[in-house]
């Protein structure tokens, strides 16, 4: 009985250890560099205490990287850019759009290297352009050659990370590139935006940040999924909120630099490039309503571009509304 006794304790004891180590258990969010008011709230523990996840915040230098992580099964929460999103869903990569991180306006441009006899947009026939191939950069790009009525053979696109991107900018050896901060904020001090991204979206080329989640972790993690779309609106409402209040000194924005490496005094101007969209305001047919439409378009485009070999007819289970309206209620 004795023996019995200290088994079934044994038995117990393992059980509890098991439990506390999967409640221990780390969850790997994927986002970028951007130095948006997410990552203030980052910064702190208000998206772990909201969840009660144990996260780690990984951050990668393209959609490419992102799609590969959650493919893997590695990554099951994830900020995607709008063309990557259409690759990933074209690819039948199982995740769902569930929020907008933000729309993209400046915070993407066209720059161009003083010297390099780029003016516009036409000019780029027979330059080099250095973009991150697959990112919302690039399909941005795409869409402004398309629309100059220039060929992608006209141009030579190079495909590079931004650091890569920063690198080549210095030695002289590509002509403009198509990027982000803060990669773009240390381009222009010697270089001259042609295009942004607000540009192209007008000429019917429409680029955002998204955040995905993996739609059998989504089923299985409602609540937290809920709480984590809440702690990411209330950022961003804390800078809709009193944008002007984002000064170089404001302890939000050297949080944001601290984490992102863009300088404070970069920043303030950084966020204006951005459109940040109250979640209460993507739920309708404006955005989470038009999600499967912008990617079937995306998608179509890039097949057309050569960039990916199939499309689906409708994208629609590669968006999820109810977290959104759940979160807003």
């Amino acid at each position: 009985m004795k023996k019995l006794l200290t088994k079934m304790m044994m038995g117990t004891a393992a059980l509890a250890l098991s439990a506390v180590a999967a409640a221990a258990e780390t969850m790997v969010i994927a986002t970028f560099s951007d130095p948006t008011p997410m990552n203030a709230v980052r910064a702190t523990d208000a998206f772990e205490k909201a969840t009660g996840w144990t996260i780690e915040w990984r951050v990668f230098d393209s959609g490419t990287d992102v799609i590969a992580a959650m493919a893997s099964g590695d990554v099951k929460v994830a900020e995607l850019g709008s063309s990557p999103l259409a690759i990933a869903a074209s690819q039948g990569v199982d995740l769902q759009m569930f929020m907008l991180s933000y729309a993209i306006g400046e915070s993407e441009s066209l720059i161009a290297h003083n010297g390099s006899g780029i003016a516009s947009v036409e000019d780029l026939k027979g330059k080099r352009v250095a973009v991150p191939v697959g990112s919302t950069a690039h399909y941005s790009l795409m869409g402004a050659i398309a629309h100059a009525g220039l060929t992608e053979a006209d141009v030579t696109i190079m495909s590079m990370p931004p650091d890569q991107i920063a690198a080549a900018w210095d030695q002289g050896t590509i002509d403009a590139a198509f990027i982000w901060p803060p990669v773009q904020t240390q381009i222009l001090q010697t270089g001259t935006r042609i295009v942004g991204a607000n540009q192209t979206a007008e000429w019917g080329y429409p680029t955002f940040n998204a955040w995905v989640v993996n739609k059998e972790f989504a089923a299985e993690h409602q609540a937290e999924m809920v709480a984590f779309a809440k702690t990411m609106d209330a950022a961003n409402q804390a800078y809709l909120a009193d944008p002007a209040a984002w000064t170089a000194d404001n302890a939000s924005v050297k949080a944001i630099a601290e984490l992102t490496g863009a300088g404070a005094d970069q920043i303030p101007e950084i966020l204006k490039g951005y459109t940040f969209v109250p979640l209460a305001d993507q739920v309708g047919d404006k955005w989470l309503g038009n999600a499967a439409n912008v990617m079937k378009s995306t998608a179509d485009f890039l097949k057309a571009a050569g960039r990916i070999d199939t499309v689906a007819d409708d994208y629609s289970a590669f968006v999820n509304t109810d977290i959104a309206a759940e979160a807003t209620k």
